[in-house]
């Protein structure tokens, strides 16, 4: 029987005993799988569920769950001209990770056009030039940092050249979407840099805004162009929809990627046979490519709300309850997973985790982001067949939960 929260929807005393963002992140989700399957934390103001069954099931249940309100809230607070910059830069229509359908399905299925097989072939060319024009100037390098000197410029490039940005706005960009991180998840800003990274992302929104209107009148073969030129099943996208939307995909098309992509790498190299494994073709790339998702996926967990009186993992919560769904933790879950803290590519038949969420909001480019791995990761066996790791103290991350972003990962060719 679902245990009923009762005090209109107030946790139980003392539910906060544990920090989503200390260094051992996965024991840290095993501590609070061990207390349950939905526990409250009241730093958060959210409903942590932990177990891979219950995040699968609400991520399939539009009906009681909204992703309206689906980003973290940043904990610093914001001046009063950074809240308005904030509530106008990309315009008036919503991001596609915000919208419910049937809203969601009319601009999902817009989106779409451009991710067919089709187009994602046609891209692979491309993205392997990308990667050993990137990788070529590192073979003579004594040391290098994966993140900075590859992982990112190579994530980045791909998106923008799948969406027909030009390599002269790259480093813009790049900028751009780190304001955007910070405004969401950083802290401990002072208000001036917070008016920096506003001022930022206005100038973001008008880019977009101007891409569009190139695009609108002179279309090529691009993804902002199939946007805002194809109809699929009748549904269109007005201008000012496809501009809001290109910061988004600029935003998550490369910076989870590029921290899948340096974390997976890492990994390799600091188990025992781990990089030769992958050059000698014991492991499969493929198979790599799925288990370093599931192993530390880049986004941790991401956020829905209760639209009406909802079951959440055995807990009756009441209507606008707060939930985060933990996709680290359900990607460690020991009922999915046995033994779920080793690296073992290829132990599914199928790509079942759930680094690329599930349902209506599954990732729109989780094939183009494999197809980014996996010749990625060819690309550095096939350079760098004696790679490794320079010697670190320990991981450092960015402050940024839900992400989870490498700061850097030095390795020596």
């Amino acid at each position: 029987m679902a245990e009923r929260l009762a005090g209109g929807g107030k946790p139980p005393a003392g539910s906060d005993a544990w920090d989503l963002e200390r260094d051992g992140l996965y024991l840290a989700l095993a501590e609070l799988r061990g207390r349950g399957r939905n526990v409250h934390s009241a730093r958060l103001q959210a409903w942590c569920v932990t177990g891979y069954d219950d995040i699968a099931a609400i991520l399939r249940n539009d009906e009681d769950f909204s992703a309206r309100d689906h980003k973290p809230r940043s904990s610093t607070e914001l001046p009063a001209d950074v809240r308005d910059m904030l509530s106008s830069w990309s315009g008036a229509s919503a991001s596609l990770g915000e919208m419910d359908p049937p809203e969601h399905t009319r601009v999902r299925s817009v989106i779409n056009a451009g991710f067919t097989p089709r187009a994602l072939q046609a891209a692979e060319a491309d993205v392997r030039a990308t990667a050993v024009r990137l990788l070529r100037p590192l073979t003579g390098a004594p040391e290098f940092d994966v993140v900075t000197d590859f992982a990112l410029p190579y994530a980045l490039t791909v998106i923008l050249r799948f969406l027909g940005i030009p390599d002269e706005h790259h480093q813009a960009c790049l900028r751009w979407s780190d304001y955007k991180v910070q405004l969401m998840v950083g802290r401990d800003h002072t208000p001036e840099q917070l008016r920096e990274y506003a001022r930022g992302l206005r100038a973001f929104g008008e880019f977009a805004r101007e891409l569009t209107a190139q695009r609108l009148s002179a279309p090529r073969g691009d993804l902002i162009s199939t946007m805002l030129h194809e109809s699929p099943h009748g549904h269109r996208l007005s201008p000012d929809e496809v501009a809001s939307l290109i910061p988004t995909l600029i935003i998550t098309g490369h910076t989870t990627l590029a921290q899948a992509l340096a974390i997976t790498v890492r990994h390799q190299l600091r188990s025992p046979g781990g990089w030769a494994a992958l050059v000698d073709g014991t492991v499969a790339v493929a198979d790599l490519v799925e288990e370093g998702l599931r192993l530390d996926c880049p986004v941790v967990g991401m956020y829905r709300t209760t639209v009406r009186e909802a079951t959440v993992a055995g807990r009756v919560l009441p209507a606008g309850s707060r939930v985060l769904l933990l996709y680290g933790a359900g990607n460690h879950d020991p009922g999915r997973y046995p033994d779920p803290g080793r690296c073992l590519p290829g132990r599914w038949p199928t790509a079942a985790h759930l680094a690329f969420g599930r349902g209506t909001h599954y990732c729109v480019g989780a094939a183009l982001a494999r197809a980014e791995l996996r010749i990625a990761l060819e690309e550095m066996a096939a350079c760098f067949p004696a790679l490794s790791a320079a010697p670190e103290a320990s991981p450092a991350y960015r402050p940024t939960f839900p992400l989870r972003a490498l700061t850097a990962l030095r390795v020596r060719p």
